[in-house]
């Protein structure tokens, strides 16, 4: 989960600190200098309750004890403001500006991305709030402060306070006094610690995933595991992680899918398998994509991709009914009506309705009229990155699809079923011209894909060779293009990772595997979906991040 961090570089100002008391609470008012850290919590309407003295919810044996309890922490407070007076430091605070409550800085900052931090000078800001829960360890100490609108954090490093202020911090101030803080904002992660709203979300994840296995069990479907480390990284096009094994002195690869291993399980025999399990892809990280990811692969022999269509239905809407209790869900501001049976349509007619290009009449031509015809019709309406990846694609069927993830797929609200892909980029499965496929979008992005799955030996392994042969020339292309002078290819840049045949799927194919359909769905985005959560790393427990410097 995220959250955002108020923090800035200098300090002008001593601490100042106010105390109140009543027989058993104390009040703090301290005056941060610049430099100290703040994390809004995102969950604006959530709160933390905490004990404000000790003793004061423990059980007592007696009357008497629980007084002297409180007549104990009466005295180290009333030492903690001697204290503080004799450092030269007044307890007593008369105001406070403050610039803006938890819940207008979660609104104003909500674009934060993860680590982003806002530096400019009308990003200082100044918060206050009760402390509601403390951490501190080494040289980092960690305060939760609520307000009336919410829950905000403030992160305090030794080293960017002067003098004896971190210990301050760490010994004089406690749970149930108010603090005020200047900073600056950056977000970082929430934990589950502080904020119970996080816990929520994984109990609810794990909701899905029973209700995901209850469901397919109920059809009949078995449950396999299948290899993580593979000779080769099949049944998807990515970049896949590699590492070496130094028993059989070979680079193995982690998984990039499982749908190969699983179409082997059909060969031997089964007829209704499924796998829950992680993918590894050594690929970008956004709010949608993370490098680690869970997904359900499921294959069925004897059918096609319409039994997929209604088993894609029945998981989403039996997990909503789990989780929410209904089926009109609402994500980020939007109301999602997940009431059956749900719009299907073809590729080529969506992006005929949204861009006029109507693409059945351009895949007997040539691709660079293609290309022309498209950037013509959407002209001023793309920018240079979407340009050049139209420029860039290989063929008629990669066009279309490029067009549609360009123009169609960010307005795919509504569960719908996009059928038909080019046979260009679905190797894996059956085709009469357009291949037998389709994808479920919700909240305009992918959660499923499935096929009628190819079971002739000889035209997959020509597919896959096309393949490779077409990632190899566009890997060459750009290694000449980019490093011509240095005379060596730049790891980092997309399509250089090798790619290589899976030849034990090809031998198992040629023993005969019978018709079947198959599916992948991305339980992180269901999860997502279901939960209201905005990044894929919030239903994520501990995802990796950037090392901060």
């Amino acid at each position: 989960m995220e959250a955002l961090r108020i923090w800035s570089p200098t300090m002008s100002q001593p601490f100042k600190h106010l105390f109140r008391f009543a027989t058993t609470t104390t009040t703090t008012i301290i005056t941060a200098s610049s430099s100290v850290r703040l994390v809004l919590r995102c969950s604006s309407t959530s709160t933390t309750t905490t004990t404000t003295t000790g003793g004061r919810n423990r059980r007592s044996s007696s009357s008497s004890s629980s007084t002297s309890d409180r007549d104990a922490v009466r005295a180290i407070r009333l030492k903690k403001v001697e204290e503080l007076r004799r450092k030269g430091l007044e307890p007593y605070a008369y105001k406070w500006d403050r610039t803006h409550t938890a819940n207008q800085l979660q609104d104003i900052y909500k674009q934060l991305g993860n680590g982003e931090e806002s530096n400019s000078k009308s990003d200082r800001l100044s918060i206050a709030g009760r402390i509601m829960a403390r951490r501190a360890f080494g040289k980092l100490a960690f305060f939760t402060l609520r307000d009336d609108s919410g829950t905000i954090q403030l992160n305090c490093e030794k080293e960017r306070l002067v003098n004896d202020q971190f210990d301050q911090l760490k010994t004089l101030v406690d749970v149930g006094d108010i603090l005020g803080a200047n900073g600056s904002v950056k977000r970082t992660e929430k934990d589950m610690i502080a904020n119970p709203e996080v816990a929520d979300i994984f109990r609810n994840r794990a909701k899905i995933v029973s209700e995901i296995r209850k469901t397919v069990e109920s059809l009949g479907f078995v449950e396999v595991e299948t290899l993580v480390l593979q000779g080769a990284a099949g049944g998807a096009e990515a970049r896949p992680f590699v590492t070496h094994h130094n028993s059989l002195g070979r680079d193995l690869y982690l998984r990039i899918a499982t749908e190969l291993h699983l179409k082997r399980m059909l060969v031997g025999g089964f007829e209704k398998v499924y796998e829950i399990g992680r993918i590894f892809r050594n690929e970008g990280i956004s709010t949608r994509h993370n490098p680690e990811f869970t997904t359900i692969e499921m294959y069925e022999a004897y059918s096609d991709y319409q039994s997929m269509i209604n088993m894609a239905e029945e998981i989403v809407t039996r997990c909503a009914v789990a989780v929410n209790g209904k089926l009109k869900i609402d994500y980020q501001g939007v109301e999602i009506c997940l009431e059956r049976p749900w719009r299907r349509e073809t590729m080529h007619n969506l992006v005929k309705e949204a861009t006029g290009i109507d693409f059945s009449e351009l895949l007997g031509n040539d691709l660079t009229a293609a290309k022309e015809v498209t950037l013509r019709a959407l002209g001023i309406d793309l920018d240079n990155k979407d340009k050049s990846s139209i420029e860039a694609c290989p063929s008629v069927g990669h066009l279309l699809n490029e067009v549609f993830e360009i123009v169609v797929e960010p307005k795919l609200l509504q569960p719908m079923f996009v059928l038909d892909y080019p046979i260009e980029i679905s190797p894996l499965a059956k085709h009469t011209g357009l291949t037998s496929r389709f994808e479920l979008f919700i909240c305009g992005r992918e959660l499923a894909n499935a096929f009628s799955e190819l079971t002739d030996p000889m035209d997959q392994r020509g597919r896959l060779e096309e393949q490779v042969r077409q990632h190899n020339e566009k890997r060459a292309a750009a290694a000449m293009e980019t490093n011509c002078a240095e005379g060596n290819i730049n790891k980092d840049e997309d399509g250089s990772y090798e790619v290589t045949l899976d030849d034990d799927f090809l031998t198992a194919l040629e023993y005969g595997m019978p018709p079947a359909s198959g599916m992948g769905l991305g339980i992180d985005r269901l999860v997502m979906f279901l939960t209201n959560s905005a990044s894929i790393r919030d239903v994520i427990a501990f995802p990796v991040l950037k090392i901060q410097q």
